[in-house]
């Protein structure tokens, strides 16, 4: 009976070492930041998550997600982008809850009927499906794209509620729609490997009744290594989430705007190695 008790505690702790929401980036899920080197901590938020999305035993791209405001900071990721279905499954992350929860991604209905864990536990700290209902005016807006991925599992990996925010309808499937299929195209042609990080600027306006903020600001910073892995270029777009209209500017003038509308230190979304010219 002892040996079987040290069995399954050494399991227990084995398990919440590969938990989702982690403490350190560079320590978990280094491999989606240029150099291994997240944004620095001028926008993090009161109430941060870290969480390296895991689906199917594997991480896709790692997010900083904003407790409070139920909103995404960021998604960081590599672009990889290939043909497929885009998925319709939305999922929540567990480890909001708590680290004794799974360490993947899943839908609501399993959590409540396999968990025993009810809606109202699973909202306290992320946004669930039916924040999102009854919408005017706004959509479901991936920070990630699913788009951006190359095969099923990856693309599903971006149907999670802790990767989207209320964004403007008509700049989700007008202007930005635009930079996600047509600007990142043609800027990353001859891109060996290119990184990622879209972000949103919390705003002063929230749906469901106060619980998920609506944001200001849209924004994507992307750094790109050549073929060679000498030669790095950048270049970045930020969106106001009430204009169909995406502004294409360089990294540094990105992180100028960002600098100030977040109102603290100057913000660096990548290694310093990267351009910002």
């Amino acid at each position: 009976m002892l040996l079987l008790l040290l069995l399954q505690i050494s399991g227990s702790c084995l398990w919440l070492g590969h938990s989702e929401v982690v403490t350190s980036f560079e320590d978990s899920c280094p491999q989606f930041f240029f150099k291994e080197t997240p944004p620095n901590e001028t926008l993090e938020p009161n109430s941060p998550a870290r969480i390296c999305q895991r689906y199917k035993n594997k991480y896709y791209f790692a997010t900083l997600y904003d407790r409070d405001r139920r909103i995404p900071v960021y998604s960081a990721y590599l672009y990889q982008p290939g043909s497929g279905k885009r998925p319709k499954t939305w999922m929540v992350e567990p480890q909001l809850m708590g680290s004794v929860y799974p360490s993947a991604m899943m839908r609501e209905w399993v959590l409540e009927n396999y968990y025993n864990v009810t809606l109202g536990q699973i909202s306290k700290s992320q946004a669930v499906l039916v924040d999102y209902k009854n919408l005017t005016g706004l959509n479901r807006g991936h920070l990630n794209p699913s788009g951006h991925h190359a095969d099923n599992s990856s693309r599903t990996a971006t149907f999670t509620l802790t990767n989207i925010v209320p964004q403007n309808e008509k700049l989700n499937g007008g202007a930005w729609k635009n930079y996600e299929q047509q600007i990142m195209i043609k800027k990353t042609q001859g891109c060996a490997t290119t990184y990622v990080v879209v972000g949103a600027v919390p705003g002063n306006d929230y749906i469901a009744g106060g619980r998920v903020n609506k944001p200001s600001h849209l924004w994507a910073g992307v750094c790109c290594e050549m073929g060679s892995g000498a030669e790095l270029k950048a270049w970045a777009v930020i969106a106001e989430n009430d204009r169909n209209d995406v502004q294409l500017v360089p990294l540094g003038e990105l992180e100028e705007a960002l600098t100030e509308l977040y109102g603290g230190d100057r913000v660096s979304l990548f290694d310093r190695d990267c351009p910002r010219g």
